[in-house]
């Protein structure tokens, strides 16, 4: 599965980090660094990051270009 986050809509809150810490890192108070490849074991926990992420800012799935953004 492929991630991407659209940092113009991302605001900082952190719920994807609480959620699933191996991928999402916050750098900072609002710098977000994560995986674009998500290993198979955190497949779920990012997920629901996702759900969590209060703007809807990640972005999933097998197909996800990495130019959107």
């Amino acid at each position: 599965m492929r991630t991407v986050v659209d940092l113009t809509r991302c605001q900082g809150y952190a719920q994807c980090v609480f959620h699933a810490p191996e991928v999402f890192e916050l750098h900072g108070e609002e710098g977000l660094l994560y995986a674009t490849g998500v290993p198979e074991n955190q497949v779920e926990r990012v997920r629901q990051a996702a759900a969590a992420c209060p703007v809807q800012a990640i972005l999933l799935g097998e197909e996800v270009s990495v130019g959107a953004r």
